[in-house]
C-alpha cells in the first residue's frame, strides 16, 4: 500500500475489481496453488472478500523476503519451487508463468524469471521499466542467464523488458533471504541484484506477451483503458 510512486495501488480498481485480485485470478488460472502474501490487513481482507486466499506477513524490505515468510508460515509439504508473482502485473499471461515453471524443472535451475521483447523506444528509455540483459539472445525454447538488470539502458545487445515474476527452487529461496542486501541492490532498488552480486544465477525465459506493470498513475490509467476496453 505504501509504494512510493503510486500509493495504494494494489486496491485501485479496474472493471470494479482491485488490481491485486486481478493478479490473484491470473495466478489461479495456471492451476498452481496461489496465495497473496501481504503486510496490509486491508489487502488481505479485500482478497478474501473477493474469493481469494491471503496470508498476513510482517514488514519486509523486498517481496522475496515476504514470500519466504509466507512459505514458512504455510508449512506446505513437498514443494520444490516457489513462484513470486508481483502484485502489480494484472495482465500476466498464465501460459508464460507455466512455461517458466516448466523450464525451471527441466533445467534444475535456482532462480528463473520472464522478459519480453522491447519494441518501443519509450519502453527502453522509461526508468520505471526494468530491463534485463542476457548472455544469449532469447527465444521461446532457451533459458539464458541474466547478465544484469537496470532501469537505464545498459546494452545494445540482448536487452529485454523484465517482467515482475521470479521462480525459486526451495533451496535458493532459503539461501537468498539469508543474504544481506547488497549495495548494488539498494542503490538500484532491484532485489534481483542481490542474487547476481552473490554469484547466484538467474535464468530468463522469453514471454510471448509483454504485460504492462503498474508503477505510476500513468501506467494505471493506460492499463485501465486497455482492460476495460477488452471487457
Amino acid at each position: 500500500m505504501s509504494a512510493s510512486r503510486l500509493r495504494g495501488k494494489p486496491l485501485l480498481e479496474i472493471n470494479n475489481l482491485p488490481i491485486i485480485c486481478h493478479v490473484f485470478n491470473k495466478a489461479k488460472e495456471t492451476g498452481l496453488e496461489a496465495i497473496v502474501a501481504t503486510e496490509d490487513e486491508e489487502i488481505k481482507d479485500t482478497v478474501l472478500n473477493n474469493g481469494g486466499e491471503a496470508i498476513l506477513t510482517g514488514n519486509h524490505k523486498t517481496g522475496t523476503d515476504r514470500i519466504f515468510e509466507a512459505f514458512e508460515k504455510l508449512k506446505i509439504a513437498d514443494v520444490e519451487y516457489i513462484i513470486n508473482l508481483q502484485g502489480d502485473e494484472p495482465m500476466i499471461d498464465p501460459k508464460d508463468v507455466l512455461n517458466l515453471n516448466k523450464l525451471m524443472v527441466k533445467n534444475n535451475t535456482d532462480i528463473g524469471t520472464l522478459a519480453s521483447e522491447i519494441n518501443e523506444e519509450a519502453i527502453l528509455n522509461n526508468h520505471n521499466i526494468v530491463k534485463v540483459v542476457t548472455e544469449k539472445k532469447l527465444d521461446y525454447n532457451n533459458f539464458s542467464k541474466a547478465v544484469n538488470f537496470s532501469r537505464k539502458v545498459i546494452s545494445n545487445n540482448n536487452i529485454y523488458h523484465h517482467i515482475g515474476i521470479y521462480c525459486y527452487s526451495k533451496d535458493s529461496l532459503e539461501k537468498f533471504v539469508q543474504l544481506s542486501q547488497s549495495k548494488n541492490e539498494i542503490e538500484n532498488r532491484l532485489e534481483q541484484l542481490r542474487a547476481l552480486d552473490n554469484n547466484i544465477d538467474i535464468n530468463v525465459s522469453l514471454a510471448k506477451s509483454s504485460p504492462i506493470g503498474v508503477d505510476t498513475e500513468e501506467d494505471y490509467l493506460a492499463l485501465k483503458k486497455i482492460m476495460e476496453y477488452k471487457n
